[in-house]
């Protein structure tokens, strides 16, 4: 089923991708990026139909869409195409359920500027790769690959069968993540908005360790704790 996707960013990773059926531009903008994407809308095959300013804050809800609206299908994938992505190792990052688009949002950005393999999330209770998403992602939600699974939890276990180490940020860790060896195959894990972990979810997870903060903050917000695990790990792995 399609979906609409919105900004410049989005769009022009959704038409890399594959996976753009239409194209809405906006009539009164002739700049070069937006020509650019119609181009190769036309060339593969896409309609593109101009439209008005206020016929494209309809088509995307409101967003910021810069000028141009998609329809295209956002891909998720599961549990058999995320066993045999993860026999080769790497890096991943696994979130409990966040719910926020913007946080998912900022979490696919920051795994794909930190070379991860993929995202993965629960089925249910989560965010899923609607436009927002996709728009705050800026492309990465098109090119780094997001998978659901139906059960976190056993998923980690599983993935710990294959030789993965799946480490869990909560405040309450007793090691900080400076100190947890992050260099072979990895499953970072982060918790949902204000919950964190679930408790099934932390079982599963090899280790759980925290971040060291300062000040009166117990906790970040998880978009911000992603970034810095993730390129903790991509310190430690350098």
């Amino acid at each position: 089923m399609s979906e609409r996707l919105f900004g410049l960013h989005a769009v022009a990773a959704a038409l890399e991708a594959g996976t753009v059926d239409g194209l809405w531009v906006a009539d009164n903008r002739k700049d070069r990026r937006l020509g650019e994407l119609v181009d190769a809308a036309r060339a593969a095959g896409i309609a593109v139909e101009e439209v008005d300013r206020r016929r494209l804050d309809e088509l995307a809800g409101g967003g910021r869409h810069q000028g141009v609206v998609a329809s295209g299908a956002a891909v998720a994938r599961s549990w058999p195409q995320l066993e045999a992505a993860a026999a080769g190792g790497g890096l991943w990052l696994a979130l409990d359920g966040v719910q926020d688009p913007h946080n998912l949002g900022a979490c696919l950005r920051s795994a794909e500027a930190a070379g991860c393999e993929g995202v993965i999330v629960p089925a249910d209770r989560a965010a899923r790769l609607t436009p927002t998403v996709r728009k705050v992602a800026v492309g990465a939600a098109e090119r780094l690959p997001f998978y659901t699974v139906t059960n976190l939890a056993r998923s980690l276990e599983a993935l710990g069968e294959m030789g993965l180490f799946s480490v869990g940020l909560a405040g309450e860790g007793a090691s900080t993540l400076w100190d947890v060896d992050l260099r072979g195959p990895l499953v970072l894990v982060l918790g949902a908005e204000e919950k964190g972990l679930r408790r099934l979810t932390r079982r599963a997870c090899d280790t759980v360790a925290h971040l060291p903060m300062a000040g009166a903050a117990e906790s970040l917000n998880v978009s911000v704790a992603a970034g810095v695990a993730l390129f903790e790990a991509v310190r430690q792995r350098r």
